[in-house]
């Protein structure tokens, strides 16, 4: 192996590279030398994959923060409205405030 570095590849190749080297592990057919460069290119591979995902996060969080820090929600492909795309997640997106019950008297029982 040279010390150069290969050029980046797109997440994509990575990740098909990373499963072709587990089925050649899996196989059991390699011997120990090649499984062990088999599983330290695994290793370097998965790192890169590991950063690319981390800077992906950042770069989302960066463009998803509004000036106070707090998340903004924006809808994904196929989703009209944030809501639907929280529910289908089991996740809630409405702000964590407790209903003022002195606003709506109208739904309150009579106290008869």
């Amino acid at each position: 192996m040279s010390d150069t570095t290969p050029p980046p590849q797109d997440f994509a190749a990575t990740v098909e590279q990373l499963e072709t080297i587990v089925e050649r592990l899996e196989s059991g057919e390699l011997s120990l030398e090649d499984a062990l460069t088999a599983f330290e290119q695994g290793v370097k591979l998965t790192r890169d994959a590991q950063q690319r995902l981390d800077s992906a996060e950042l770069k989302v969080r960066a463009l998803s923060e509004d000036s106070e820090g707090r998340l903004n929600v924006a809808p994904f492909a196929g989703f009209e409205n944030p809501m639907d795309a929280a529910e289908d997640e089991g996740t809630d997106t409405r702000p964590n405030k407790s209903p003022d019950k002195s606003k709506d008297k109208s739904k309150e029982t009579p106290p008869w």
